[in-house]
């Protein structure tokens, strides 16, 4: 049984594309160590462990669409089947009990996503839209992976959160002498939680340059969120896809994509570079908090109407009853 049952029915960001060449890669998603690798039918996500005496997966190579375990060589194809052990002849019978766990695994929007459970019995989870991604007025590019010692909750509701930008990023995404928040409205369409355009008054390059922006932002899965930034002076829009690898409880590794339909001549590096000073200057903030598991009960921490989005996020995971990273987890854990 998973650490989650309920997330581990999600997909879940794993690792960016190009982070997986031709040799295995080892992740962890919900506690579970995981190996991704690429075959020529696409990418693979077995349990990163071989049946035979439990070695890594992950040490092994590929060869002729399986992978090879480092130990003593057994190699399992893409249904997870043992289909060599070189330590009996050709012809004996390989045991039916000689495989791999197989998770799914996709490509989509430059990154690998898995899924750890095929359990539909209460509905299937929306895959995660990004539409940027493909729309040509666009230039996506990707974040560095970023590691932090929290919990995936957390990291995700810092990440929904407006509030803190005129403190935290203040000079670069926010100012405090502008710190108050409109009332907007966070609500439920279709499949995802969607605000209202929320205008937040700052500089909006760094430079002095004051303007309107307007904020809307989506959660699309538990661990992985959107955002969309326009300047309706300049006619630029700025977009997110925020994804958080739910690694261990208090443990995540963010992905991001970074879209812009303005500055196609600007360097790339330039977007990188400004994303990581964004979630650097989080890192410090989301790792100080107590609890480190994010509190579902709304009695536990005051809320003030700036944090409609947060409230309803909070809402959504206890009515799934996401424990990975909550504080239901924990008490679970303390009551046991």
């Amino acid at each position: 049984m998973f650490k989650d049952p309920v997330l581990a029915k999600f997909w879940q960001p794993a690792a960016y594309s190009h982070e997986l060449t031709d040799k295995p890669m080892q992740v962890y998603v919900l506690g579970e160590r995981i190996v991704l690798f690429r075959t020529s039918k696409g990418v693979q996500a077995f349990k990163d462990l071989c049946i035979h005496r439990g070695a890594e997966l992950s040490l092994g190579k590929v060869v002729h669409d399986c992978i090879v375990c480092p130990y003593h060589g057994w190699e399992y194809n893409t249904d997870g089947k043992c289909v060599k052990i070189p330590q009996q002849p050709p012809t004996r019978v390989i045991p039916p009990k000689a495989k791999a766990v197989v998770y799914s695994c996709t490509e989509k929007y430059g990154l690998i996503w898995v899924k750890l459970s095929d359990d539909a019995s209460d509905g299937e989870f929306p895959f995660p839209e990004y539409v940027e991604y493909d729309d040509p007025t666009f230039k996506t590019v990707c974040a560095n992976p970023h590691t932090m010692n929290a919990a995936a909750p957390r990291v995700v509701e810092n990440f929904l959160d407006v509030s803190h930008l005129a403190f935290v990023h203040e000079g670069i995404l926010g100012d405090s002498n502008y710190a108050e928040i409109p009332d907007y409205k966070a609500h439920w369409r279709e499949d995802r939680i969607v605000t209202d355009e929320i205008p937040v008054y700052a500089d909006a390059d760094g430079t002095g340059n004051y303007a309107t922006i307007h904020y809307t932002f989506e959660v699309l899965s538990p661990t992985v969120a959107r955002l969309k930034k326009v300047n309706y002076e300049s006619k630029e829009i700025f977009a997110m896809l925020f994804a958080a690898r739910p690694e261990q409880e208090r443990k995540s590794t963010v992905l991001a994509l970074v879209s812009r339909n303005y500055s196609f001549d600007a360097s790339d590096q330039y977007f990188v570079d400004f994303q990581q000073t964004i979630i650097e200057q989080d890192t410090a903030v989301v790792e100080s908090q107590k609890p480190e598991e994010l509190p579902l009960d709304l009695q536990e921490e005051l809320h003030l109407t700036p944090d409609k989005l947060s409230i309803a996020y909070r809402r959504w995971l206890a009515e799934l009853g996401v424990t990975f990273g909550s504080d239901v987890g924990r008490k679970k854990e303390s009551i046991n």
